[in-house]
């Protein structure tokens, strides 16, 4: 968990020429946010950066212009934008300062941001790793959340992505530690949400994930991926507008973020319920260009494909979900979206059976 100084011990510096190491080593801290404002008439222009302390690289810098007229929605524009953009960036800094640490120095942190990493490569090895990486970092610590979500997370991606057969134990081992991490990390959106979609997905757990969601984005409505989980939710359940919304704030947030690309499968999944099937393709192509390896992205091109009457297309798409998740059936399919509404999953099914998907 990050420590954030108060701002009143931090403002004691304000309008010093402190150097950053020394602010470090006094408020024992790595990373220093400063900005300066600047006004010109009714102009604002608010910048900002942070840094790194132990090397004095500077992580990420913006800047934000705005008018005096309104000058409070500009305030919650600069920290919506600043702690959107800072987050991946500072837990992209802290992946590679573990990298870069001796194995056998390495703690339960660095081992869950070399997990993360992992897991953020989006195939089969790096995934299955990841899991390796967080359990070891749960022998260290147990009771870490962080590890126990991902670990989560990964067996979903896992369900998912067709990758490997998940035993039941696996899935049963996922669930539970999802659960440990709810009830052990009551106030950190970002292992809340990891923890809440496994259970959704992996135990049929509508009721609690959406609690859990709703806990985290009220925590932090700032958590992007609290908004991409609460936008795949609504894409699955018929809402396909609320769902685009949700996703769109997301992106907001967090515009180079990891996981851009289930941004644009979820904007597909959305349009595809709402039947614009020639809008559901563009989607899932822009997700295919970051992630080609992303099968949710290729079956929405086979539904909406086959929903065009393009059945040679339809069933070259199918070919590819195929080549990554060879033991899809339609029975299988239902199984994995079991949340959706029956409209969607009904529609999803229908392109998928116009296309060759087997029943069984």
């Amino acid at each position: 968990m990050a420590l954030v100084i108060a701002r009143n011990s931090a403002f004691t510096y304000k309008g010093k020429p402190v150097d950053v190491k020394q602010v470090a080593q006094e408020l024992g801290v790595r990373y220093v946010l400063e900005g300066s404002v600047r006004k010109a008439g009714n102009r604002v222009r608010i910048t900002g950066q942070l840094i790194d302390t132990t090397t004095g690289a500077h992580i990420w810098v913006d800047r934000f212009d705005g008018t005096l007229d309104d000058i409070f929605e500009l305030q919650d524009q600069v920290a919506s934008s600043v702690a959107g953009a800072i987050e991946p960036k500072l837990r992209q800094s802290e992946i590679e300062r573990a990298s870069r640490k001796p194995t056998a120095n390495l703690t339960a942190y660095d081992l869950y941001l070399r997990a993360l990493a992992q897991s953020y490569r989006y195939t089969d090895e790096g995934v299955a790793e990841a899991v390796v990486l967080a359990r070891q970092a749960l022998v260290i610590d147990p009771s870490y959340a962080p590890a126990a979500a991902l670990v989560g997370w990964c067996r979903m991606l896992q369900r998912v992505q067709g990758w490997g057969a998940l035993s039941h134990e696996d899935i049963g081992e996922a669930c539970r530690l999802a659960g440990q991490a709810i009830e052990a990390e009551r106030d950190d959106a970002d292992t809340i949400w990891p923890a809440a979609w496994t259970l959704f997905l992996l135990a049929g757990e509508a009721a609690m994930a959406a609690a859990a969601l709703d806990r985290a984005l009220a925590l932090n409505p700032n958590a992007a991926h609290g908004w991409l989980f609460k936008g795949n939710i609504q894409a699955g359940c018929n809402q396909p507008e609320a769902a685009i919304e949700a996703i769109e704030q997301a992106r907001r947030l967090s515009p180079f973020d990891p996981y851009t690309f289930l941004y644009a499968v979820i904007i597909a999944i959305a349009h595809l319920a709402a039947r614009r099937f020639e809008l559901a393709i563009e989607w899932a192509d822009r997700a295919l260009h970051n992630q080609p390896r992303l099968v949710g992205a290729i079956r929405v091109k086979v539904v909406a494909y086959a929903h065009l009457g393009h059945l040679d297309a339809a069933r070259a798409e199918l070919s590819r979900v195929l080549a990554i998740d060879p033991k899809l059936t339609i029975a299988g399919f239902r199984e994995h979206l079991h949340f959706a509404a029956p409209e969607v999953l009904e529609l999803f099914v229908t392109g998928l059976r116009l296309a060759g998907l087997p029943e069984k």
